[in-house]
C-alpha cells in the first residue's frame, strides 16, 4: 500500500536542497572574501581610449564604399578575370583549354586563341594553361584546373548488437 503524501515530498526536499545550497554558496564567498589579504593591490585603473586619426576613405574603402574619386580606377586581378575548367592536351604541344572568362559561361580555346581582350593562350598541360602577352613573350601567368579532394574510404564498420537476455 502507497503512502498518500509520498508525492507531496519532493517540492519540499527540493526546495531544501536549494536552500542548503545557496547557504553553502554563501558561506564560501564570504569565507574566501574575508581571508583575501588586505595589501593585495586592485588592479591598475585603465586610462581612457587613445583618439586614433582615421583616414575616412580607407575607413569607407574597408567598409565597403565606392571611390568617387574619377581619378581612381580599380582594375581587377588579371588572373582572377579567367576560370579554367578544363584542358584537352596532346603530346604534339597542341591542345584546347575550357576557360570562362569575366564570369560568362566558358568556351573553348585553342593554342594561340586571342580571349580577353590583350591574352593569347600560349600552351597547355595537364590541368594547367599558360596565358601571355603575345605568341612568343613570356608567359604572364598560369591558370591552374581546381583540384577536388580525394575520396576517403573508411573500412567497413562492424556493428554489434544488443544481447537479448
Amino acid at each position: 500500500m502507497a503512502l498518500p503524501y509520498t508525492s507531496a515530498r519532493w517540492p519540499a526536499a527540493t526546495a531544501t536542497v536549494l536552500l542548503w545550497g545557496a547557504a553553502a554558496g554563501s558561506v564560501v564567498f564570504w569565507g574566501l572574501r574575508l581571508t583575501a589579504p588586505a595589501d593585495a593591490a586592485a588592479p591598475p585603473a585603465v586610462g581612457g581610449p587613445a583618439i586614433v586619426a582615421v583616414d575616412p576613405t580607407t575607413l569607407s574603402r574597408f567598409l565597403g564604399g565606392v571611390s568617387t574619386d574619377p581619378t581612381v580606377t580599380a582594375k581587377p586581378d588579371a588572373a582572377s578575370r579567367f576560370a579554367l575548367l578544363g584542358v584537352v592536351a596532346d603530346t604534339d604541344g597542341q591542345g584546347v583549354a575550357l576557360i570562362a572568362v569575366d564570369g560568362k559561361p566558358p568556351r573553348p580555346f585553342r593554342i594561340g586563341s586571342r580571349l580577353g581582350g590583350s591574352y593569347v593562350l600560349q600552351s597547355v598541360g595537364p590541368r594547367a594553361a599558360t596565358l601571355g602577352a603575345g605568341g612568343t613573350s613570356a608567359p604572364t601567368f598560369t591558370l591552374q584546373m581546381p583540384t577536388r579532394p580525394l575520396a576517403v574510404l573508411l573500412p567497413p564498420q562492424v556493428l554489434s548488437l544488443p544481447d537479448a537476455n
